[in-house]
């Protein structure tokens, strides 16, 4: 018989098997005091909970597991569509921001109440570039369609328009600089496009 400690939970079985896995030690970026938000199952009650990642691409595994672990008690459909726009908001602040840059980071806010979950993104601002646009146009959603027979002509571009479709609200604090943006996404999802059963 082995005395070796087995894991709290199979990682077989965990909702996150279907993800990459993540190719950098966790403790590297996750104090030990934390790994339970990116465990892959329900850790207990709360009603907020915050981690500030480093604005890098290669970290979106980890992101999505934190983002999963924090819905993980929740119907499989609703972590999906939350896991999904919560990657979206997070690509964005990386992509689009001055996170991506050295020493740049992005905050994810997750806000559980009885009806929903909100997330917020918090990033480090705007390029220069944004400063030509109207008040909040940097923001505006492209067009989406939930029809998989329409073309579309980007690849990019999209991340928002799903957020505008699949989420219940969302929004932004109308700042380009130090940017929050936000989604909630009802238990019963019932405003959202995604189809349920």
């Amino acid at each position: 018989m082995s005395t070796t400690p087995r894991p709290p939970f199979a990682p077989a079985a965990s909702p996150l098997s279907r993800f990459p896995a993540v190719t950098v030690p966790m403790a590297a970026f996750v104090p030990a005091t934390r790994a339970h938000y990116f465990c892959g199952h329900p850790t207990g009650r709360f009603t907020k909970r915050a981690f500030t990642f480093p604005g890098e691409a290669a970290l979106a595994p980890l992101i999505r597991a934190f983002l999963t672990t924090a819905v993980a008690d929740l119907p499989e459909d609703f972590r999906f569509v939350f896991t999904l726009l919560g990657g979206e908001l997070a690509a964005n602040a990386i992509e689009h921001t001055r996170s991506s840059r050295p020493g740049g980071s992005l905050r994810l806010l997750v806000h559980r109440t009885r009806t929903g979950v909100t997330l917020t993104c918090s990033d480090d601002g705007g390029f220069d570039d944004y400063q030509g646009f109207p008040s909040g146009e940097y923001l505006a959603p492209r067009s989406f369609t939930t029809d998989p027979a329409a073309e579309t002509t980007t690849e990019k571009g999209r991340g928002l328009a799903l957020v505008d479709a699949l989420s219940t609200a969302w929004g932004d604090s109308g700042r380009p600089r130090f940017r929050d943006v936000w989604f909630r996404l009802d238990h019963d999802m019932r405003n959202s496009a995604w189809p349920t059963t």
